[in-house]
């Protein structure tokens, strides 16, 4: 399960993610992010309380991080120590600015 919780002002938007980020729920924050992206600068996704990240959930946020390339910038948070481990292995922290 994921719980997604969006803050929009002004072209950011702010997104913190509870739960697990898979197969069954990497759709869902697909459609969410593709809805916000056109209108932004700025995205801003809290991992605070993300428990599990797979690679659904990472191509998600490599298809939002190439959309915002384009447009303005995309920052990842409070990204916890099992969720950096993949991110890390998969080289993904070369891809993503992570705060």
């Amino acid at each position: 399960m994921l719980n997604i919780n969006k803050t929009v002002e002004n072209n950011t938007a702010a997104v913190s993610l509870e739960g697990r980020l898979d197969t069954v729920t990497a759709p869902e924050l697909e459609k969410a992010l593709m809805e916000l992206i056109p209108d932004l600068t700025e995205l801003k996704l809290d991992f605070t309380d993300l428990d599990y990240i797979s690679s659904a959930g990472l191509r998600v946020l490599l298809a939002a991080q190439k959309a915002m390339n384009k447009q303005g910038s995309m920052t990842l948070t409070h990204v916890n120590e099992a969720v950096m481990e993949i991110l890390e292995v998969t080289g993904f922290t070369d891809i993503l600015t992570i705060r």
